[in-house]
C-alpha cells in the first residue's frame, strides 16, 4: 500500500473502511469477471509519469476487445499511428508504472482500475508472448500491420470503480479511421493553437 494512502486513511479516519475495500474488492490479478469486462471495452484511459513524476493522461480506443488479456497477470494493447510525440510511450520508457481506467458508460455503468508495469514491444516480438493460437489469429485478422508498437502490462492490482457517479451515455456509430493523417478527421487545429500561440 502506498504510504500516502495509509497516512491519509489514518488522518481522515477511513482506515477501517479502506481495509474492508482492500479485503473485498482488490485483487493482484484479473479474475474471470474482469477479463470478460475488458474484452467488451472499446476504450480506456491511461495514466503514465516520467522518471521525475511528471504525469500525463491519455485515451486509447479500438474495436471492442482491442485490449487483450493474455493471462490473469498480463494485458496487451496496440499503439496505432499518432501525432509522433510519444508522450505515453516516452513515459513508459522512463518509468514503467501505468494506470488503466476502463469505464463502461453504456451497459453496466461501472469502472475497473488496473495498475501495473508496462513495457513496449514491436509487432515482430508478439511471438515471444505466450498467446493461444486463437488470440494470434485474432490479432492477425483484426490488427494486421496497423499497430506500430504494442504495450504489455504486468498487473499489480485490479479493483472496481463504483458506478454512482458514472453517467449513462448513448453510443452512436461513427466511422473510425485509425492511423489517418487527414487533418479534418484528426480534428485539425480545433483549439486554435496556431492563431493564439504567444511567441
Amino acid at each position: 500500500m502506498p504510504r500516502g494512502e495509509k497516512k491519509l486513511q489514518e488522518l481522515y479516519g477511513t482506515t477501517k473502511r479502506a481495509a474492508s475495500f482492500y479485503k473485498n474488492q482488490l485483487l493482484h490479478y484479473l479474475n474471470e469477471g474482469m477479463t470478460e469486462f475488458i474484452s467488451k471495452q472499446g476504450m480506456v484511459f491511461i495514466a503514465t509519469a516520467d522518471s521525475g513524476g511528471n504525469c500525463d493522461s491519455s485515451f486509447r480506443a479500438g474495436p471492442a476487445g482491442f485490449m487483450r488479456v493474455i493471462d490473469e497477470k498480463t494485458l496487451i494493447y496496440p499503439e496505432y499511428k499518432g501525432n509522433g510525440v510519444m508522450a505515453s510511450l516516452g513515459n513508459i520508457y522512463e518509468n514503467p508504472h501505468i494506470g488503466l481506467m476502463f469505464i463502461d458508460f453504456f451497459e453496466y455503468h461501472i469502472g475497473l482500475h488496473v495498475n501495473g508495469k508496462a513495457s513496449i514491444i514491436d509487432n515482430n516480438e508478439l511471438n515471444s508472448l505466450k498467446m493461444t493460437q486463437k488470440m494470434i489469429n485474432d490479432i492477425k485478422e483484426n490488427e494486421g500491420n496497423r499497430p506500430e508498437h504494442w504495450v504489455i502490462i504486468k498487473v499489480d492490482e485490479a479493483y472496481i470503480h463504483c458506478s454512482k457517479h458514472i453517467p449513462k451515455l448513448q453510443q452512436f456509430d461513427k466511422k473510425i479511421s485509425r492511423g489517418t493523417d487527414d487533418e479534418n478527421q484528426k480534428g485539425g487545429d480545433f483549439f486554435k493553437v496556431k492563431q493564439t500561440k504567444k511567441v
